[in-house]
């Protein structure tokens, strides 16, 4: 076969190829593609079976390569997925979850109070946290030196990790309906302790003020990474029409995106503990700072969230990017 004399013959339908491949299609349009794609591809095999590699051959491969991603689809450029993932995916995860966070942190406070309550009215209960003079060292220096003893930015770093971690163990291991009541009772006990010692001996103002600048949205941000987590649990436990892997999946890409998220809020969180928590501002204005983090943060939950879901939004991937989903009765 002469390659020159069959790309003469076959450029025209090429070029036609090529074009439909870059324009915007109807069905008609679509079935025309499909029919020249492979077209080519048999004069591609001609020419490779004929003459080998060619400068013919290498445009026609080239020119079914673009068709071909038209066909079956290519993925969102970078940019545009993380304006999506930005403003639409993660926001409408977290909205989802709004009830649920308000439970738990109802519920955590709740035993965060009760604690405190034990500890600084129960003179036999102090006791039984160490000696006196521990005590006293914490609730005179310890306290307040954790924020300063290193330097701002290291600090900072330190509390980020730290809390990151915990938020996407809450979240990664929420499938064990177990990991996240675990880890918040664990950290309402915690907190609990520190206020009822601060308290019994006189200090409360000192642990409100010390607590309540970065808190507010650390606190909210482990409350949302539990919420996450129990979330996809009860995916498992109540799957509903869908067998239990099909609504397992879609609860674990939908929600874990939070887990992502939650490391930029608590960033956020870290930067206002290292730099704002322990340094010399007026305390209306460190706590002014955390309030206004928390409603960046709540904002974004809840009214972008909103808007999200009401473009049908659910935190999920797209069809193209999860495959399609399988279809069920009810």
């Amino acid at each position: 076969m002469d390659a020159d004399a069959l790309a003469d013959a076959r450029n025209r339908e090429w070029t036609r190829l090529d074009e439909l491949s870059r324009a915007r299609l109807d069905g008609a349009g679509v079935d025309e593609l499909i029919t020249r794609y492979r077209a080519a591809s048999a004069d591609l095999a001609d020419l490779r079976a004929s003459v080998g590699s060619s400068p013919q051959s290498a445009h026609v491969s080239t020119i079914l390569a673009r068709a071909r991603l038209r066909l079956t689809g290519q993925s969102e450029n970078v940019v545009r997925q993380a304006g999506r993932f930005f403003a639409l995916q993660l926001p409408a995860a977290l909205y989802r979850l709004r009830w649920t966070t308000l439970a738990i942190a109802l519920a955590s406070l709740s035993v965060v109070v009760a604690v405190a309550a034990w500890i600084s009215q129960d003179p036999a209960a102090v006791a039984a946290l160490g000696p006196r003079a521990d005590l006293q060292q914490y609730v005179d220096h310890s306290f307040t030196e954790y924020y300063t003893e290193n330097p701002a930015a290291e600090f900072a770093g330190m509390v980020w990790t730290n809390n990151a971690w915990i938020a996407a163990q809450c979240v990664l291991l929420g499938v064990t309906g177990i990991w996240p009541l675990f880890m918040l009772l664990q950290n309402a006990v915690g907190i609990g302790v520190a206020v009822g010692v601060m308290f019994a001996f006189g200090r409360g103002d000192v642990v409100v003020l010390y607590l309540l600048p970065h808190g507010m949205l650390e606190l909210t941000c482990i409350f949302v990474a539990a919420a996450a987590g129990l979330h996809i649990f009860w995916a498992w436990v109540a799957p509903g029409a869908r067998s239990r892997a099909a609504a397992l999946a879609a609860a674990g890409r939908s929600l874990g995106t939070v887990a992502i998220g939650l490391v930029f809020a608590l960033g956020l969180s870290g930067l206002v503990e290292g730099f704002v928590t322990g340094w010399g501002l007026p305390w209306p204005v460190k706590i002014g700072i955390g309030a206004l983090a928390l409603a960046v943060f709540l904002g974004y939950m809840l009214v972008l969230g909103r808007r999200a879901v009401r473009r049908g939004e659910t935190g999920d991937l797209t069809e193209f990017e999860a495959g399609t989903p399988t279809l069920v009765a009810g």
